[in-house]
């Protein structure tokens, strides 16, 4: 069969050990990671840059700046990833079976699928949000999650096609409405904030870098049909840091405007001229965020049980999902998921992509079923994890009492300049990197 012979529209495969199409060019991709971007969550999550902790307010060029900073640094850890999965064409999960041999992939494995199934039941929950302010509470709450999650598990089914059906007609609405927002949202005055210090300057960049971090256990399952490696990561880390940058500034001069209070964030879009058509638009693509998430939990699951046709797991997922999501009502554990998510990818991401650039990977990682355990490399992902949590042991109650102990133990005081995602991504790497250096040795 030559090239021409071959069919325009292949889809994902539907087994574990079946090489998948390589169909996805830039433009599919960088599509794709800027719809993945944008999300009603992004501009709530604005919220978290402004105050990053109780009784600390950042100065708005601290937020904008903290904003940028940790998208771009997030998408460019996202890029290492995305970029391993179109040299292998590997999914996600099955990628980690060449870095901890299979039995042990299987410990991150789990932690994806918990918290792809917990971002899928919060983007139909912000679906149903926004469906709520649009239609002032007329649309019963079940109904709508019902629908987006209909729609979310149909997507994840056909993957390919959706990624396709994104880039050829939602991107641009999209981009429309952002834009529109934009002209509307700087035509009035931005209040600026009061009481405001750049000591929580840091919490805020690790936030933002920790919605793009998510991305990191997800990316292998999209990028795996990009034609090069080099597709893949440019069009990771310009398609989400622009629609994440974007996302986050609508969301902070919303807030602003709403004087503060996050609560009335999606009244402020729907209070500018015509504001209900243009949020409608991102409302509805909000969709995609769902699919990502139940087909990544789909990918997942196939590590465990690789023969179960996709298609089934999908369909099971999306169910699990929107079962879950319909006694949900708010976000209170919004930023506790966000830390908890950053202290367990971030470090992974570093043993990840050290590993495969300079160590084994190189000369080709194991990925079959067979794969050798390699304990060693769970080493620098913990040592990561732990000093994430000795920067940043997040708010959960007895969680945060033992690090503030083990914090006061080991003399660990963190300040202004604590970044708890970049010192645990440069620890597991550099350990990483020691145990490289080793067995070459």
């Amino acid at each position: 069969m030559t090239i021409a012979d071959r069919p325009k529209h292949q889809e994902a495969p539907l087994v574990l050990d079946t090489a998948p199409p390589r169909t996805l060019g830039f433009t599919d991709q960088a599509a794709f990671w800027l719809n993945l971007g944008v999300s009603l969550i992004g501009f709530s999550g604005a919220a978290v840059v402004l105050s990053p902790s109780e009784g600390v307010r950042l100065p708005l060029i601290a937020a904008l700046l903290a904003t940028v900073l940790g998208t771009v640094i997030g998408a460019a850890m996202v890029a290492g990833p995305a970029a391993i999965g179109a040299r292998t064409g590997a999914p996600a999960m099955a990628v980690l079976r060449g870095l901890f041999g299979t039995r042990l992939s299987y410990v991150p494995t789990v932690a994806n699928i918990v918290q792809c199934i917990g971002w899928g039941v919060y983007e139909l929950t912000v679906i149903t949000l926004g469906v709520t302010a649009l239609t002032h509470d007329r649309v019963p709450h079940w109904i709508v999650i019902v629908a987006a999650g209909a729609l979310s598990t149909v997507m994840a089914i056909w993957p390919l096609s959706a990624v396709r059906a994104l880039r050829k007609y939602v991107s641009v609405a999209v981009a429309i409405a952002l834009i529109y927002f934009t002209v509307q949202l700087l035509r009035q005055p931005v209040p600026l904030p009061k009481g405001t210090s750049w000591s929580g300057f840091w919490p805020a960049v690790d936030s933002t870098l920790a919605v793009s971090i998510s991305f990191v256990p997800l990316a292998a399952d999209y990028t795996r049909h990009s034609r090069t490696a080099k597709t893949a990561a440019g069009a990771t880390v310009l398609g989400y840091s622009l629609a994440q940058v974007w996302c986050y500034l609508l969301g902070i001069l919303a807030i602003l405007q709403a004087g503060g209070n996050a609560e009335h964030i999606f009244d402020t879009f729907l209070g500018v001229t015509a504001g209900w058509l243009f949020f409608a638009v991102l409302v509805l693509r909000e969709a995609d965020q769902s699919f990502a998430n139940i087909y990544s939990t789909a990918m997942s699951i196939q590590n465990l049980l690789p023969r179960v046709d996709r298609r089934l797991l999908a369909g099971l997922i999306g169910l699990v999902v929107t079962l879950l999501a319909l006694p949900v009502r708010d976000f209170t554990n919004y930023q506790n998921f966000l830390v908890l998510i950053g202290s367990v990818f971030v470090p992974l991401c570093a043993v990840l992509v050290v590993d495969y650039f300079f160590g084994r990977g190189r000369q080709g990682w194991d990925l079959t079923e067979n794969a050798p355990t390699r304990p060693l490399m769970l080493l620098p992902w913990v040592i990561g994890f732990v000093t994430y949590q000795l920067f940043n042991p997040g708010t959960l109650g007895g969680w945060k009492d033992f690090w503030i102990r083990a914090q006061d133990t080991l003399h660990v005081h963190p300040g202004w300049w604590s970044s708890a995602s970049l010192y645990s991504f440069l620890a597991a790497a550099v350990v990483t990197a020691l145990l490289v250096r080793f067995r070459r040795g």
